[in-house]
């Protein structure tokens, strides 16, 4: 978002969200987080999520 110029605002605005979830998106300590909602964040600043495991 930083590198985007995208504040919270704008970003939940792409998500079709509300601030307080995009607050918990952003969380380090919430495990809760989808691989979907990371898909869905990525596409909405113009990048892809890729998960390697090795």
């Amino acid at each position: 978002m930083k590198e985007s110029g995208i504040n919270k605002i704008e970003m939940a605005k792409r998500l079709k969200t509300s601030c307080s979830q995009l607050d918990r998106l952003l969380d380090p300590e919430n495990d809760k987080v989808t691989l979907a909602a990371l898909s869905r964040a990525a596409k909405a600043i113009g990048r892809s999520l890729r998960l390697e495991l090795q």
